[in-house]
């Protein structure tokens, strides 16, 4: 199943319990154990700007889009095996669609 549009405020209180002590979202603001998401869309994997990624993110030469950011949150070590983030994933499509769209919404 492909991304589909999901509800921004339940993205935005995923994140915040389950990616911020990860992450940030905002321009300019640091990188943390992972990268800065500023900008995310349209970038290839592993190549947000200084921060220390592995091989395998860097090697994956995905470029993040809805559908594969959908598809990477469901189980990230499956989708780039020898990532070094520790996130299990989101299995249902629901919380997916709806943390994709925050992420849209504050990445851009």
């Amino acid at each position: 199943m492909p991304f589909a549009p999901g509800d921004s405020a339940k993205g935005a209180s995923l994140f915040k319990t389950r990616c911020a002590q990860c992450h940030t979202v905002g321009a300019g603001e640091p990188n943390k154990v992972g990268p800065n998401l500023h900008g995310i869309f349209g970038r290839k994997s592993g190549q947000a700007e200084g921060f220390s990624y592995t091989a395998a993110n860097i090697n994956k030469g995905v470029t993040w889009d809805e559908n594969t950011m959908f598809e990477y949150l469901e189980n990230p070590k499956k989708y780039i095996p020898g990532t070094k983030m520790a996130f299990a994933g989101l299995k249902k499509d629901k919380d997916r669609n709806d943390l994709i769209t925050y992420l849209k919404e504050s990445c851009a």
